[in-house]
């Protein structure tokens, strides 16, 4: 007997946000894994008396190791139930999703991918801008801020990052972008690039900052917050105040 996994994004935060795809394996679903950033109103589509299993991972926090969440999966589906593995923004941007997609492929155990609003999009429509712009940000490039240590990553396109017409989203960089940001400099990037922090994208916790890759480095420098942050920077159009 075999079940059916769904991996499932669910958006930035904004239960309004959630596709109806996505909502209707929510309701379908006998097991419901889930991530902290997709937790919360999101919740409420599961039917009654399925399980809801916390699976999260926070840095600095303890979290649910993967070994343990490939097995989750494995078990209930191999049990006959319909599982769904629910994950923030878009299931495949910096989720874990492939070490799951082989663990459920070696089991045999059929699947489907069901894609979410990334939160870098959230992001640039809370403030009110494009992520590209028409001759001055022809490109786009989506990068983690740290490695499997925490630490920045040594082996990062230098180049590429500081590439003065492409719009850049960090994930996960809030501890490392300080540093981050003096390679930038030193690879040309101006001081005065536009930086966005984007916290909590989305939620009502909502908390946007605009500024330049410099001083926002020193505002991190000094100390950061628990909310999940994306950072954006690049030739990013003039949007609301904030």
């Amino acid at each position: 007997m075999s079940g059916f996994v769904s991996f499932v994004g669910a958006g930035p935060g904004d239960p309004e946000l959630i596709t109806l795809k996505a909502v209707n394996r929510m309701k379908q679903a006998d097991a419901i894994l889930f991530d902290d950033l997709s937790s919360g109103p999101i919740l409420s589509h599961a039917r009654p008396g399925a399980d809801l299993v916390g699976v999260g991972k926070r840095a600095g926090r303890p979290s649910a190791k993967q070994d343990h969440v490939n097995r989750l999966l494995v078990e209930y589906a191999q049990g006959g139930a319909r599982v769904v593995r629910l994950k923030s923004g878009d299931s495949g941007m910096f989720g874990r999703l492939e070490e799951e997609l082989i663990a459920v492929r070696a089991a045999g155990i059929t699947h489907e991918i069901i894609p979410g609003v990334p939160s870098a999009c959230a992001a640039a429509a809370a403030i009110g801008i494009p992520l590209t712009r028409r001759l001055t940000a022809r490109r786009v490039q989506f990068v983690t801020g740290h490695d499997v240590t925490g630490k920045l990553p040594e082996d990062l396109n230098m180049a590429a990052l500081a590439d003065s017409q492409a719009t850049t989203v960090i994930f996960m960089g809030m501890r490392t972008f300080p540093a981050l940001a003096a390679m930038l400099i030193d690879h040309g990037l101006s001081p005065q690039t536009p930086a966005l922090l984007a916290e909590a994208v989305s939620t009502p916790e909502q908390t946007l900052y605009r500024g330049t890759i410099a001083n926002l480095s020193d505002r991190l420098a000094n100390g950061i917050g628990d909310a999940p942050a994306l950072i954006l920077y690049g030739p990013l159009a003039e949007g609301s105040d904030v």
